[in-house]
């Protein structure tokens, strides 16, 4: 069940990204879904691969590698998807930034229980 309910907020995190992002569209609640489930899919293949293989880099740029990495699994998501467009590097880092901020406030409301 919690599961689903952190897919369900990551889609949300997503949609109202893309509202706020300029540059970032998206067609929709289930397109925002899937784009969040297909960019945490890349992210846990793809880019936790780049990430073993990027650690040094990642560890001296205080991880700032880690960070461009999820901007490029968001650029992946939007070249596969048609319901989910970005114009650029820049708008894909800004949806990330934004991303993660809703994602944190939707974690301080909800409080995180283990």
């Amino acid at each position: 069940m919690r599961l689903i309910i952190e897919v369900l907020l990551m889609g949300l995190a997503f949609f109202i990204g893309a509202k706020l992002v300029p540059g970032v569209e998206v067609t929709g609640f289930m397109s925002a879904l899937v784009a969040a489930v297909l960019i945490a899919l890349a992210n846990a293949t793809i880019g936790f691969i780049l990430r073993l293989l990027t650690f040094p880099i990642n560890f001296l740029t205080l991880g700032l590698v880690s960070f461009i990495i999820t901007v490029l699994m968001i650029l992946l998501v939007d070249s596969m998807m048609t319901s989910f467009n970005t114009s650029g590097f820049f708008a894909a880092a800004f949806l990330a930034i934004i991303v993660a901020l809703i994602k944190a406030i939707f974690g301080a409301v909800a409080g995180e229980k283990e």
